[in-house]
């Protein structure tokens, strides 16, 4: 990843009625080098069967580098049928010359007790590690604000990487409004090997009851502090992209000229915003 206050990325959850290449370019576009792809977005690659030999050379004709795909889902619960998911994930990542897969907890009540988290935290890291290192890939560990999930803070992920030894293998994804719902003080930003961005500017939601329909992108009126949080991490040395992610309908219904505007936009402001 490039370094630098400025060095933004772009997650296919951004604009995902675009095919792969109408996306590379609204990147290009926007004079971002470094793109996310997806394994959620139904009638679109990587789900349409799109291989990944394909997914490089569209990245590559467009002048894109592909950071990650985005995600292994529930990797903390780990099963048989888990393991294989995540060999055929990581399979596609490195032959579509990704550079990491995002690893996403189970959220779904479950597996919140105090006696369970970290031992599947460990169990599932464990059983990744060879699996990413074997390919030259980077696990990405994802912890989610939500009251809900398995793993909510980053200090429980690193310690989960810790003892498995793994911090050549896993990097944290620090998302700015899962940060926010976590309320979790620390940033461990020498751990973190992406930011996910978006910004949330509706008064009339409680924190506590945020969602990814509320995750538009990073304006004037957010509410998540993405400024502040961006700085601190810049501050304790995170050099990596800032990937815009955000979920809410009204943007995904967006043209490519359209969503182009608005997220150059959000771009100026948030340059603008760590500048100051």
């Amino acid at each position: 990843m490039t370094g630098g206050a400025e060095s933004f990325a772009l997650n296919h959850m951004t604009a995902p009625k675009l095919r792969p290449a109408e996306f590379f370019a609204l990147a290009r576009n926007l004079g971002i080098a470094e793109v996310e792809i997806r394994n959620d977005l139904a009638g679109n690659a990587i789900l349409d069967g799109t291989s990944a030999v394909s997914m490089r050379e569209e990245a590559r004709r467009a002048g894109v580098e592909i950071l990650s795909i985005n995600a292994l889902q529930r990797f903390n619960e780990w099963t048989a049928a888990r393991a294989s998911e995540a060999e055929e994930l990581a399979d596609y990542a490195a032959g579509a010359g990704a550079k990491a897969l995002v690893l996403v907890p189970r959220n779904d009540g479950d597996g919140c007790g105090d006696g369970e988290r970290l031992p599947n935290l460990i169990e599932a890291l464990e059983a990744l590690k060879p699996i990413l290192s074997s390919r030259g890939l980077s696990g990405l560990v994802e912890p989610l604000g939500f009251e809900i999930c398995s793993l909510r803070l980053k200090s429980e992920a690193v310690a989960g990487i810790d003892t498995v030894d793994g911090a050549r293998t896993f990097k944290l994804v620090h998302d700015t409004f899962h940060h926010h719902l976590a309320g979790e003080a620390a940033l461990f930003p020498n751990r973190t090997g992406l930011v996910h961005i978006s910004g949330v500017d509706d008064t009339s939601v409680a924190v506590e009851e945020m969602r990814d329909s509320h995750r538009g992108l990073v304006g004037a009126d957010d509410r998540l502090g993405n400024i502040a949080q961006i700085k601190a991490l810049r501050a304790g040395g995170y050099t990596g992209a800032l990937s815009f992610e955000p979920f809410a309908e009204s943007i995904q219904k967006m043209d490519a000229g359209q969503i182009q505007d608005r997220i150059a936009a959000s771009m100026a402001l948030i340059a603008a915003g760590l500048a100051s």
